[in-house]
């Protein structure tokens, strides 16, 4: 029986060989795979990008800039028409519909929502805080009010907090030496650095204005460091950031393809 075992084990042997040395032309051919949206857009033709509760540092004002950047996708990657109006500051919006007391049984809605031009500058948040202003987001009434000025759309909205980041301990870096022969080798080397950087916490709110309802939450948390002697702008770290963070976000609303090689033996 062992003589048996070992005789097949030199035929598979001898087959894979030939077969090895049969199959010496790889080619490279391109796929792509095709992804579903997470939501179904088909019945609205516009798209909102109303505003955020942000936190965090004020050296980037990311309610506007978070409007700008994804208003610019969208206008090039969704056949939705991207509405042109005021970035609302929606942290005033929840502050004051907190303000209003319950028992005089008025509307928690603003005719007229303070703008990104309008109003005063918002507190600083921590990620924590933002979450007690999260209500506004069940305010149905104030979307859909929002929603009956802006023709229906698609309403974006949700929370943004963007903060310095900082953490310490051990780096494998690469350093280049070389033998007395001149030849260049790389080693690794691990050191305790002090690194410095940002990190970005996103929610996406996806809001049917009819119904003033969420349709889709989304979340995303990223963060970068840096050594700590590179001076890095926030602004700059902020797009950083966000582009990777873009192609989940535009795969809610609109199909999007995996690209990739796959190699074929001839």
């Amino acid at each position: 029986m062992t003589e048996w075992f070992r005789t097949i084990a030199r035929v598979a042997g001898v087959a894979l060989l030939v077969v090895a040395s049969g199959c010496t032309n790889y080619y490279e051919v391109p796929v792509e795979t095709p992804l579903q949206p997470k939501i179904d857009v088909s019945r609205f033709q516009r798209i909102l990008i109303a505003g955020f509760v942000t936190g965090g540092t004020d050296e980037v004002d990311t309610n506007l800039e978070t409007a700008r950047l994804l208003r610019s996708q969208l206008r090039t990657r969704s056949s939705l028409e991207v509405v042109d109006a005021d970035v609302i500051q929606l942290l005033d919006v929840a502050k004051a519909e907190e303000a209003v007391p319950a028992r005089r049984g008025e509307s928690n809605v603003s005719s007229d929502p303070p703008t990104d031009e309008t109003a005063a500058d918002a507190d600083t948040l921590s990620e924590e805080d933002l979450e007690t202003y999260e209500h506004i987001f069940a305010n149905v009434s104030y979307w859909k009010q929002l929603g009956e000025e802006y023709q229906s759309p698609l309403i974006i909205t949700g929370t943004v907090y963007f903060s310095p980041h900082q953490r310490s301990g051990m780096v494998t870096r690469e350093r280049e030496t070389y033998d007395a022969f001149g030849r260049r080798q790389v080693i690794p080397v691990r050191a305790y650095r002090d690194r410095r950087g940002y990190v970005l916490s996103h929610k996406f709110i996806f809001i049917d204005s009819d119904s003033g309802e969420t349709l889709y939450t989304e979340r995303h948390r990223e963060e970068i460091l840096y050594d700590s002697s590179q001076n890095t702008p926030a602004l700059s770290t902020y797009f950083e950031l966000m582009d990777r963070v873009l192609p989940s976000f535009l795969g809610v609303l609109s199909d999007q393809s995996v690209r990739g090689i796959r190699t074929l033996i001839k």
